[in-house]
C-alpha cells in the first residue's frame, strides 16, 4: 500500500482566533477542530451575548465580547477573525475589521452572486486576507484523492461524480431551513466548490432543483451538470428526502481516470446526525492487468477535522508559509458564479418538445 499524505500542514506562528458568532457549527466543528490543532481561541462574540458567554465557558475561551467592535478593539494585532453568522451579516462585520486582517468567512459567500461581489469588493478595499470556509476541500478523503490525482496515479481525470441520497433533518438547521435558495446554496455549493478545486471553472452549467410535495422547503433535491467539454464529466445528484431507512442511503464522491479510480464514502451525511464511518478506496491495475481496489484507513472526517485545513491554510498564507490561499474570496467568486448559473438554468428550464 502506497503512502498517501492527506493531513494539512499547520502554521509556524501563533495567530489568536476571534470567533464572530456562537452557532451550532462553532460548537460542533470550529472549536473541536481548533482544539485538536492547538490553535488559540482568544475570544468570541455573538449578538445574543449569553450565547457567547456560555460557549466561552464551555470551551475555556478567555474572552467573551458583547459586540464585534469590542472584540476588534481588544483583539491582538495578529488576530485571525472567524465569521460564523448568516450571509446577510457578512459585509457589516467585514467593515468593522482592521484593514489588512486575516478573516475566514463561513460559506456561502453571500446569498447570491451580487452579494459575493460586494464581499470581494470590501475585502479588496480593506486589503483583508479573506477566505471562505469551504472545508470539504480539506476533508481527509478529498486531500487523499487530490494526492493520487496530482501524482498521476489514476491517470487523466475524466469523470467526477457526487451522489447523495440521504434523509437530512433540516429541522436541525431552523435558520437555514427557511432560505429561498436552500439546497444548492447551502449544500451542493460544497460539491461545486470541490469540483472547481480539481478541474477549475466549467464552460456552461445545467441544473434543476426540486421541492418535496409534503415539505415546506424551497428545495431539497438537485441535479447539476458542469460542462467541461466532450470527455470530462462532472455531475452532482442530491436527494435529501430519502426517509425510507438507511439500507439504500448513498453518499460518495467518485473520481475516474485513464489509469484508475478513487471512491470516497462520505459517512457523515448518512444516518445523520450520528453518521457512519468514511470509506476511502482506490483502484489501479496490478501486474496481471486487473484492477484491484485498496481500502485506506484515514484519520478524521469532514467534521470536524477538515475545519483545521481551512484555518491552517489561511494562517500559513498570512505568515508566508503557503504561497496559495486555496479558498480565497477571489477564487470562491467562481463558485458563486456557478451557483448563480445553476439558479438561472433552473429558472429557464429545458427545451420544450412542442417547439420541435
Amino acid at each position: 500500500m502506497m503512502h498517501i499524505p492527506y493531513k494539512p500542514e499547520l502554521p509556524k506562528t501563533k495567530q489568536p482566533i476571534v470567533i464572530i458568532g456562537a452557532s451550532g457549527i462553532v460548537k460542533d466543528a470550529h472549536l473541536p477542530a481548533y482544539k485538536m490543532a492547538g490553535f488559540e481561541v482568544f475570544g468570541i462574540t455573538n449578538r445574543t451575548f449569553s450565547k457567547a458567554q456560555a460557549m466561552a465557558e464551555e470551551f475555556g475561551i478567555s474572552h467573551a465580547f458583547e459586540t464585534v467592535a469590542d472584540a476588534v478593539k481588544n483583539a491582538p494585532l495578529n488576530a485571525v477573525y472567524d465569521i460564523t453568522v448568516m450571509p446577510e451579516q457578512y459585509i457589516e462585520i467585514l467593515e468593522q475589521l482592521p484593514d489588512g486582517a486575516a478573516v475566514l468567512i463561513q460559506k456561502p459567500m453571500g446569498n447570491d452572486l451580487a452579494e459575493a461581489k460586494e464581499i470581494l469588493a470590501v475585502c479588496e478595499r480593506k486589503k483583508l486576507v479573506g477566505a471562505i470556509n469551504f472545508q470539504l476541500r480539506f476533508a481527509p478523503f478529498v486531500a487523499a484523492a487530490r494526492h493520487l490525482i496530482n501524482e498521476g496515479i489514476i491517470g487523466e481525470l475524466y469523470d467526477l461524480e457526487f451522489k447523495v441520497t440521504v434523509n437530512t433533518p433540516w429541522e436541525m438547521f431552523p435558520v437555514v431551513k427557511v432560505h429561498p435558495r436552500l439546497e444548492i446554496l447551502f449544500h451542493s455549493v460544497h460539491y461545486i466548490d470541490c469540483i472547481r478545486s480539481f478541474i477549475g471553472d466549467p464552460k456552461t452549467v445545467l441544473a434543476k432543483t426540486w421541492k418535496h410535495p409534503l415539505k415546506d422547503l424551497s428545495s431539497s433535491r438537485s441535479t447539476i451538470i458542469l460542462d467541461y467539454g466532450d470527455t470530462m464529466r462532472a455531475v452532482i445528484n442530491t436527494n435529501h428526502d430519502h426517509h425510507f431507512g438507511p439500507q439504500h442511503e448513498e453518499s460518495y464522491i467518485k473520481w475516474e481516470g485513464t489509469k484508475g479510480a478513487v471512491k470516497a464514502k462520505m459517512g457523515l451525511l448518512m444516518n445523520y446526525p450520528a453518521g457512519l464511518e468514511d470509506v476511502f478506496e482506490y483502484a489501479v491495475q496490478n501486474e496481471n492487468g486487473n484492477y484491484e481496489w485498496t481500502k485506506v484507513q484515514l484519520e478524521g472526517s469532514w467534521f470536524p477535522e477538515a475545519f483545521v485545513g481551512t484555518m491552517a491554510n489561511l494562517m500559513r498564507f498570512k505568515e508566508g508559509s503557503d504561497t496559495e490561499l486555496h479558498a480565497s474570496v477571489e477564487n470562491v467568486l467562481g463558485t458563486m458564479k456557478v451557483v448563480e448559473a445553476c439558479y438561472i438554468s433552473n429558472k429557464n428550464g429545458g427545451i420544450p418538445l412542442n417547439e420541435l
